[in-house]
């Protein structure tokens, strides 16, 4: 039996990350044979050619765009992420057919996002979605997710959990415009896709980690018993 893809997209600041292992160690103690990605893959030469020359992130290279990488053509940028994506799936679907559920920290729809979220019209937009759907589904033959959660963390809600990072911003998360427009580009992903969304905050301030993942959890369950 094939394994599912379960991707977990989400806005900045959501927990992504953090929901993600949270959800593989419950799987994994139920005895559900599962692994988990991040995308990008920044160990990987297409995720330093992301992580560096795009994103100027330190630790690997400064950034070689100088007018900052929300002003860089978003369809320029995408060829980037969707180059990890394929570089990096082989070992993904050697998984799923094996029998293994894999789960992805961002995937496809974070460079429709991001991407999209740089073109304020909002025809040109949805073709951008469009545009990356073919790219990275049809012509990388990239498979679909079987099952996809977005987290939504308001970035007003997200003000404070921003102060307490360690890691040093990259130019992207450094820009709130370019964050607000990426999470209105996320929730119009999540009705266009009908992802399960989930709300991480509450009367203007984050919910529990520990809340959040039940409820992840729980519909979690609900879609690998079916």
């Amino acid at each position: 039996m094939k394994g599912k893809l379960i991707v977990i997209e989400g806005t900045d600041c959501s927990g992504k990350e953090t929901q993600s292992k949270m959800l593989i160690e419950k799987l994994k103690q139920d005895g559900y044979p599962v692994e988990k990605f991040s995308f990008p893959m920044y160990d990987t030469p297409t995720g330093k050619m992301i992580g560096g020359p795009y994103l100027g992130k330190s630790y690997i290279c400064d950034g070689w765009f100088k007018e900052g990488a929300d002003k860089v053509d978003p369809k320029v940028a995408a060829l980037y992420y969707a180059a990890d994506r394929r570089y990096n799936m082989d070992k993904i679907v050697s998984l799923l057919n094996t029998g293994v559920h894999v789960i992805l920290d961002r995937y496809t729809y974070s460079n429709m996002a991001h991407q999209g979220g740089k073109i304020k019209d909002t025809d040109e937009r949805l073709n951008m979605y469009a545009w990356l759907d073919v790219l990275e589904f049809k012509l990388l033959e990239l498979p679909k997710p079987d099952i996809a959660i977005f987290l939504h963390m308001p970035y007003e809600a997200a003000e404070e959990l921003r102060k307490c990072r360690f890691e040093k911003p990259d130019q992207l998360e450094m820009n709130p415009e370019h964050l607000k427009h990426a999470e209105q580009a996320y929730q119009e992903l999540a009705q266009t896709y009908h992802w399960k969304t989930i709300e991480c905050a509450e009367d203007g301030h984050a919910r529990p980690i520990d809340e959040i993942g039940e409820e992840i959890y729980r519909y979690m369950k609900e879609q690998l018993s079916q």
